[in-house]
């Protein structure tokens, strides 16, 4: 793998499409945990290859190529959800249904109706240390973050997970 990032550094592109298609599907899951909708998710993947075949050059470490790509996709996935923040979706002509319908609350809590509780932060470190399996190290520098930082948010997280859980009866 390292031989083959120094191949794609020089501008190698068959190199580097051949690295990019080893970590293609982790670079989607972790985009579809953020956008929440394959097709949101398609196009960070899209985005985070254009990126970094641009900026190749500029990984020093070619060991952590993986650890590189999954940061652009969590950069590129948080930029389009700012960006879908400021658009409006909603027609006009809706606007009368909104809040008349009774709906049944579910009694049952999904894995990513809990994640949508936490801000950007947690959710991106709950992720790299419980689906990726990221060490703490690892996530602090994926993160820009220090060590007892990343382990402050990742525990804060978890207890937020916790009280949501009890909150649903879906934790004892």
């Amino acid at each position: 793998m390292i031989k083959l990032v120094h191949k794609a550094q020089k501008g190698n592109d068959k190199a580097f499409l051949k690295l990019f298609q080893q970590y293609e599907e982790d670079v989607y899951r972790m985009a579809y945990v953020y956008v929440k909708n394959e097709s949101d998710a398609l196009d960070v993947v899209q985005e985070v290859a254009y990126r970094s075949f641009k900026n190749i050059d500029t990984l020093k470490h070619p060991e952590y190529f993986k650890t590189w790509l999954i940061r652009i996709a969590i950069t590129c996935s948080i930029d389009l959800i700012r960006k879908n923040k400021k658009v409006v979706h909603l027609k006009p002509e809706y606007n009368e249904t909104i809040g008349l319908e009774d709906e049944d609350i579910p009694l049952s809590i999904t894995l990513q109706e809990l994640l949508e509780q936490l801000n950007e932060h947690e959710r991106s470190i709950v992720m790299l240390k419980f689906y990726e399996g990221y060490s703490f190290k690892e996530i602090a520098d994926m993160v820009n973050m220090p060590l007892g930082s990343v382990k402050s948010v990742l525990y804060r997280a978890l207890v937020k997970l916790r009280k949501e859980c009890k909150e649903a009866d879906f934790y004892e």
